[in-house]
């Protein structure tokens, strides 16, 4: 496959290639941009207030290369909001924006709205479990947006070493990517197989591109992006920063079991949208097992990954605009 060793050689970069931060100013002020870091958040008071406060400090601040730092909130019960309010940073309930098209609980649908709510050309995303936070998981996606105008979605990867209690195990994490994603690409989208961490919850996005996908509301969204950017402008426009390691709390099994299980549907859904293979009904019914004492016991999961459509189909958006 030589275009993925053509991609990998020019489209991947390492987040010390953008150590100037001033110069990455100077090239966001000629261009005349703005930019937004998008934070979702559902019951993140334990680290939430660490990464406001390093991308205030360093990225607002000391380097004005952020224009806004917003979260978008689920609804959560503990004290993530009033954390992140205290440091500064813009919080929002996902329900209040367009409330005239409902509300869905998930991952999906507080960036959906984050397009709507927030004012930047460039969007960046950052998940709020991060316990070795850095001011490189901003600049160091933002950065090939702004140099390179083909270049349109910046994925973040990283070593995801496993915590424990008598220290750090250099290999696992991204069991999902492994086991599902990976061959699934493999088998329908082979040049998708470059992207190293295709499913990192970091990532930097020119807003024309967000404002013209569907977005799924739950756990598929990053799936969803990644086939639609490919398939509308190719794998030139997707590039990729290594940001050295991330730390963060690791899901058991069974909260993968549903990740998986909602990306699967995403990816039969775009399959399906494309027009690729007739494909049969896809059952929002996830089934997992539970052991009591001597029996097991069946749980049954409803997971319906509702889809946002684009953004600039919505009047309300249009007339925002």
């Amino acid at each position: 496959m030589h275009n993925i060793e053509s991609w990998l050689e020019n489209n991947t970069f390492h987040h010390s290639q953008w150590w100037n931060i001033l110069a990455l100013i100077e090239e966001k002020k000629r261009k005349n941009l703005k930019i937004s870091l998008c934070i979702p958040t559902f019951n993140e008071e334990a680290t939430i207030g660490k990464e406001v406060i390093i991308f205030r400090s360093e990225l607002m601040e000391r380097y004005p290369l952020l224009d806004e730092i917003a979260v978008i909130d689920s609804g959560s019960t503990d004290k993530t909001c009033e954390i992140a309010r205290s440091f500064g940073a813009d919080v929002y309930f996902s329900g209040d924006i367009l409330p005239e098209e409902g509300h869905h609980k998930g991952k999906g649908e507080n960036l959906w709205k984050s397009v709507y709510q927030l004012k930047g050309d460039i969007i960046c995303y950052v998940d709020a479990d991060i316990r070795n936070i850095h001011a490189r998981f901003c600049y160091g996606l933002i950065a090939p947006l702004l140099y390179r105008d083909e270049i349109k979605y910046v994925k973040a990867f990283y070593d995801r070493p496993l915590a424990y209690s008598h220290g750090k195990r250099r290999s696992g994490g991204g069991r999902v990517t492994e086991i599902l994603i990976r061959p699934l690409f493999s088998l329908f989208f082979p040049e998708l197989t470059a992207l190293i961490q295709p499913l990192s919850g970091e990532y930097a996005v020119r807003r024309e591109v967000l404002e013209s996908i569907p977005f799924p509301t739950g756990y598929g969204v990053e799936t969803s992006h990644l086939l639609d950017v490919y398939n509308k402008w190719g794998l030139e426009a997707l590039a990729q920063t290594d940001l050295d390691q991330r730390i963060h709390r690791n899901q058991p099994n069974h909260a993968l079991g549903k990740m998986a299980f909602g990306i699967l549907q995403t990816f039969l859904n775009r399959m399906k949208a494309y027009g690729l293979t007739p494909l049969p009904e896809i059952t929002p019914f996830l089934r997992q097992f539970e052991a009591q004492e001597d029996h097991y016991h069946q749980i049954l999961h409803e997971i319906q990954e509702e889809e946002r459509p684009p953004m600039n189909e919505l009047s309300a958006y249009q007339n925002r605009a």
